[in-house]
């Protein structure tokens, strides 16, 4: 496992602590108003509310970054040498 891999899986455990964090402090009910799906607001708790964004950050950069991955081998796929 590479040092960047530790490094941003420490960060999102940072953040999601934040979000946990955030969630326990804020109880009460919020009104969430997003007019592009909802046309009346989502009556919740606010734990759910930051959940929810945390989980669709989460998915759209998984989305975002899923195809950037590098190939294993820069070797030809003719498994010989050039000549």
């Amino acid at each position: 496992m590479s040092f960047q891999t530790i490094l941003r899986t420490i960060g999102f455990l940072i953040i999601l602590f934040l979000v946990v964090f955030v969630s326990i402090e804020n109880t009460h009910t919020v009104d969430f108003h997003f007019s592009l799906a909802f046309t009346k607001p989502v009556r919740s708790s606010a734990a759910i509310v930051y959940f929810a964004m945390f989980a669709a950050g989460v998915i759209g950069g998984t989305l975002l970054n899923g195809g950037s991955s590098k190939p294993a081998s820069s070797r030809s796929e003719g498994g010989g040498k050039k000549r």
